[in-house]
């Protein structure tokens, strides 16, 4: 975008000017390290240039409930380095991708192009993703774990959403559930509210020079901001478009080791509490559908 040339523009309220730092922040962290994430054993590149039956623990957790969508027309919300995209063109479905760093996008072009899956992948931040991709083009719309919580408000994204549906379609997520977002991990003896479980408007900042899962870098962009949005909020912001739900399920499971030193990896692949499993839910599973 480039400026007027009827002469100087107003300065950028204040708020608007931390809100760009907050997207500046975030992008810059994401452009760092998808690079190290696609080295990383926990995406399990590898595993997909191996196998080419091969899917992602998100989608071949979800399988059951996300039923069949061969031939399909769908969308990855947020899709950073592909794998969840790929697995679920391995399933049979017609995928586009979209995520705001360019630097992902490139890590998930290139491993379509070794595994030979058909993606169309577009830059864009997920609130244009209506004006990049085009309104009602889609059959389904999916999201996974650790996307919402990178969005400020849930209300504009579930209407960016329906606008992406076709009527008929529906929306799949399955996401970290905002309880255990509320929680403070560096308290390794009990499970610790310390973060908000409802969406408000400053978000939590994070200084962390890693990532969210062994890396074999450190990274210089470590500042980055993340917001919470309770099941609730996000529930009604869904619904409140007129659309309607199928299904919410909370599960006791994640597929990483969320909080550190409380948790378990079972033969399913997914991380539990070691004790007292029914005390926190971790992620949920939701569907909700657009019917005109």
């Amino acid at each position: 975008m480039t400026s007027s040339s009827r002469g100087p523009r107003s300065p950028a309220p204040r708020s608007a000017v931390i809100k760009d730092r907050f997207y500046r922040d975030n992008l810059a962290a994401w452009d760092e390290r998808a690079p190290a994430h696609a080295r990383a054993d926990g995406y399990r590149v590898e595993r997909f240039r191996e196998d080419p039956a091969y899917l992602s623990d998100v989608v071949g957790f979800d399988i059951p409930l996300l039923g069949d969508v061969e031939g399909l027309d769908g969308v990855h919300l947020q899709c950073h380095i592909g794998t969840d995209t790929i697995s679920l063109v391995r399933r049979g479905a017609h995928m586009t991708g979209l995520d705001f760093s360019g630097e992902s996008l490139a890590q998930a072009r290139a491993l379509a192009a070794e595994t030979g899956a058909e993606v169309d992948f577009v830059q864009s931040d997920v609130y244009d993703a209506v004006a990049a991709l085009g309104r009602e083009r889609f059959d389904f719309v999916f999201t996974g774990i650790g996307a919402l919580c990178w969005l400020p408000d849930v209300r504009r994204w579930a209407q960016v959403v329906h606008d992406l549906l076709r009527p008929g379609g529906f929306l799949f997520i399955r996401e970290g559930h905002p309880m255990l977002w509320s929680m403070d991990e560096e308290v390794d003896d009990d499970l610790v509210v310390g973060f908000p479980y409802f969406e408000v408007p400053t978000p939590i900042t994070d200084t962390h020079d890693g990532s969210y899962l062994p890396v074999d870098t450190t990274f210089t962009a470590e500042v980055s901001h993340s917001w919470n949005h309770g099941l609730g909020e996000t529930v009604m912001a869904l619904l409140d478009t007129g659309m309607a739900l199928d299904l919410m399920v909370e599960h006791d499971s994640c597929p990483w080791e969320a909080l550190p030193g409380t948790m378990v990896e079972d033969a399913d692949g997914e991380w539990r509490l070691t004790e007292g499993r029914d005390r926190l839910p971790l992620t949920y599973t939701l569907r909700v559908r657009r019917s005109n």
